[in-house]
Formats: structure tokens, C-alpha cells, sequence
């Protein structure tokens, strides 16, 4: 058997196999004896037919299980022969088949990229130094009176951080603001709208106007637009609201009781307050993990340069756009301004693609020097704690998995963890004071 390889591109090689013609005829013996075993003709017993009955009746059959196997085991030699690592599927071309005759195909590959590996032990990392403080817990405990707050009526004139319920027209230049900006139809009319009246609410000068008008009353209100307006139409222009009070609102925000507590699923206030310190100690551990792991990612981004397979940079692209678009559908975002922004959705998909594939081969790389394996069990324990979260059986998510190939997903999503764990452990940790101040988190629900 001759085996050549030529080089197409950047991870993609041509496999040509040339297989001398007794191979080709001693296959076909065989193939003609194992077809005699099974096959049935008129006046004769099973496995008794004649070779050349057989082949009068199955020629064609013969020929295709001939062709089949040598191109697999042509293809499996000259993989193991050359050392070739394939990526995604090989596109096979058959060039000539003849019984006794030599046979010569050609195979189109794909194959995972080559670099050296890049150095994984001792990168120098920081981590920054922070915990949970009493003045966290309290934002956090904010944010749940927030969610219980109640918004009563009030008969005067607005004042500051109240809540007004109003209608409103807009012009820019006295003329219909959709004239100069044809998307910015929020700005131009709305009904019953809900504003704080606050600096940073709304549009900037809108709130201050309002402070002293009641319900029923109106009032023009002009202001200049800021430079770096997002609605780049209007930036810098005159823009004037007709606006009419309908009702002025405060917000009451509830005590907190061992009564409000429960509402969250805590026995009292205390629990209340423990839990809401654990889910915040959790989410600063897991925040943490994630800056530790993205520095770990990027000193193996720039420290490996290598060529990729574009089929695998391709279908990652295409996973990143899906995953783009129903991210912003979920945030509310129109289809309208989606299908606007398909470029720049595609682009960043494109190299958000281009560095995980890359990720994914550095990782698995590493994984093999460190002999770092994904056990069944370790998949099935990721299926169980998946299938909760989405509140379903683990066989029926497995089987779904399954369908779709999600399975090797989660083996690649455990192997990489599993590197980022070992890289971190072995890694040089400088510790670092907070660059901002830590945030009060917005808590769903808390089970105690």
C-alpha cells in the first residue's frame, strides 16, 4: 500500500492511497466467501451457491463491501502511518476500482493544529483580596425589601425620587423626533410611563422640570441631548417633551421582619440574613475562580500561535451566533435591531469562536502530557446536577444530550475545569487589593 499526504492549507491535508492489485483481488475472494455464507440461490443450500452464481446475482454488492473496506482500512493506516490527528469529517474521493485492478482513492482532511506546548506551571496570576462585609449583606437585603415594595398615591406636587406616571410627545427641532431619528419611536410618544424622578433616570435634564407639578398639570420641557447620545441622530440637538402629570407615587419599601423573611423561605431574620451571606460568599468564591481561570486563558491564548481548522472555527461561529441572538431575545431585544446588527454579531462570534477552539486544543494538549481524564462517572454526575437545574429527569436530559452530541460538550466543558483546576493549583498567586468596590448582589430566591 502506497501512502501520500499534500498539503492544502493551514490544518488541512490531502490522503492519497494507492492498493496493489492482489490486495484488491484477495479482498475480493473474501468478500465473495463471506457473501457465500449468507446468500441464498434457487437449487442450492445456504453457503453451497457457486462463486460465479454469486457474483452474476451480487456483483454490485460485492464490489461496494470490496470498495468499503479497503477505503477504511487504507484511510486507518495511513492515519496511524503519518500520525494524523482528524478533525471533523473526512470527505472521501474514489479515483479508480476495478476487480483486479489496483484501486486509488483520495481522502480531504481536516487536522487538529500543531504547536508546541506552551508553558502551564507556575503563571503568574493575581487574585484579589476580598470578602463579604456587613455593608454587602445590607445592599443585598435592599435589593429583597426592593422586590416587596409598594407604591402608594400621593396628592402634591413631585419631589425628588418619587415615581410619576405621565404621557409625553417629543419633538427634535419642532418636528416629530422619528423625522430626524426613524428608530427612536419610544422617544417620540408614550403613554402611562413609570419615571424615577432621579438624575440618571430617563434622559439627562428630563426629571428636574417636574419637581413641584401635580397630577393633572402639564408642562413643556426642553433640553440638549449629550454628545454621546446612544440614538446618534439626536446627539447634541434640542429635543422638547410636552408632558402631562397623571399620578405622583412614593415607594414603601417593607420592614424587615421575621414575616418578610419567610417570604424568602427563611425561618427569621437572622437565617435570612446568613443566607443571604452564603449565596454572596458563593458568588464572590465563584466570580474569583472565573478572574483566576480568564487570566489562565489568556496567557494560553497568547502564548501558543498556531493555524485552525476552519469546518471547526465554522461550526463554533455558528454555536456563538445562536448563542448571541437568543441571549438578546431573551433580554428583549427586537428582531428588527438583531438582523441590524448581524455583522457585528457575526464578527464577534467569528473570534469569540476562534479563541475557544483554540482553548479547547491547548487544554486538550495539555490534558494528555498530565494523563487527565473525564470518567463516565464524572459525565453522569454533570447530567444529574444539569437535570435539576432544568428540572428534568437525568435519563430524559441524557437522552436529549445524546441526540444533539451534547454528550462530548460536557466531557470537553469537565476536561477543561479540570486543566484550569491543575494550572491554578501549580500557578505563582499574587494577592491584590479590590480594584472597585464590591457590589451588593441581586438575590432570586433563597431556600433555608
Amino acid at each position: 500500500m502506497n501512502i501520500e499526504i499534500e498539503n492544502l492549507g493551514p490544518c488541512k491535508k490531502l490522503i492519497r492511497v494507492d492498493i496493489p492489485a492482489d490486495t484488491v483481488s484477495e479482498r475480493t475472494e473474501t468478500t465473495i466467501r463471506e457473501f457465500g455464507k449468507h446468500v441464498s440461490l434457487p437449487g442450492f443450500r445456504p453457503g453451497k451457491a457457486p462463486k460465479h452464481l454469486i457474483l452474476k446475482s451480487y456483483s454490485e454488492k460485492v464490489d461496494s463491501e470490496v470498495r468499503r473496506q479497503l477505503v477504511n482500512d487504507g484511510y486507518r493506516q495511513a492515519i496511524k502511518e503519518k500520525d494524523l490527528h482528524i478533525v471533523g469529517s473526512p470527505d472521501v474521493e474514489e479515483i479508480q476500482f476495478a476487480k483486479g485492478q489496483p484501486f486509488q482513492f483520495a481522502v480531504t482532511v481536516e487536522t487538529a493544529p500543531s504547536f508546541e506546548l506552551p508553558t502551564y506551571k507556575a503563571v503568574k496570576i493575581q487574585k484579589e483580596i476580598r470578602s463579604v462585609s456587613e455593608e454587602d449583606v445590607d445592599r443585598a437585603m435592599g435589593v429583597l425589601q426592593d422586590r416587596q415594595a409598594k407604591f402608594e398615591t400621593v396628592e402634591r406636587g413631585i419631589e425628588e425620587n418619587d415615581y410619576a406616571i405621565l404621557d409625553y410627545s417629543g419633538q427634535c427641532d419642532g418636528k416629530p423626533i422619528t423625522e430626524t431619528a426613524p428608530k427612536a419611536t419610544s422617544l417620540e410618544k408614550k403613554d402611562d410611563f413609570w419615571l424615577h424622578v432621579h438624575e440618571g433616570h430617563f434622559l439627562p435634564g428630563f426629571h428636574e422640570p417636574l419637581i413641584g407639578l401635580k397630577a393633572g398639570e402639564q408642562k413643556t420641557i426642553t433640553l440638549t441631548a449629550p454628545e454621546d447620545f446612544v440614538i446618534k441622530e439626536l446627539a447634541s440637538k434640542e429635543l422638547s417633551f410636552d408632558v402631562t402629570i397623571k399620578e405622583v407615587k412614593v415607594k414603601q419599601l417593607p420592614e424587615i421582619t421575621d414575616e418578610f423573611a419567610k417570604q424568602y423561605g427563611a425561618e427569621n431574620t437572622e437565617a435570612l440574613r446568613e443566607g443571604v451571606f452564603n449565596d454572596l460568599e458563593n458568588e464572590l468564591n465563584t466570580t474569583q475562580k472565573r478572574k483566576v481561570r480568564d487570566q489562565l486563558i489568556k496567557h494560553l491564548l497568547t502564548t501558543v500561535q498556531c493555524e485552525l481548522p476552519e469546518s471547526v472555527v465554522d461550526q463554533e461561529t455558528k454555536n456563538v451566533v445562536y448563542e448571541l441572538v437568543r441571549e438578546n431575545q431573551q433580554r428583549g431585544v427586537a428582531k428588527e435591531t438583531i438582523d441590524e446588527k448581524k455583522d457585528e454579531i457575526y464578527s464577534a462570534a467569528a473570534t469569540s469562536a476562534k479563541d475557544r477552539v483554540k482553548v479547547a486544543f491547548i487544554i486538550g494538549k495539555i490534558a494528555a502530557e498530565e494523563g487527565v481524564k473525564v470518567s463516565s462517572e464524572e459525565v453522569n454526575q454533570r447530567i444529574i446536577m444539569m437535570a435539576q437545574s432544568y428540572n428534568m429527569a437525568p435519563d430524559q436530559l441524557a437522552k436529549k444530550l445524546k441526540e444533539r452530541g451534547g454528550i462530548s460538550e460536557i466531557q470537553e466543558q469537565i476536561m477543561t475545569s479540570k486543566v484550569l483546576d491543575l494550572m491554578e493549583l501549580q500557578a505563582e498567586v499574587e494577592e491584590v487589593l479590590p480594584t472597585e468596590p464590591e457590589a451588593g448582589v441581586d438575590h432570586q430566591h433563597h431556600d433555608h
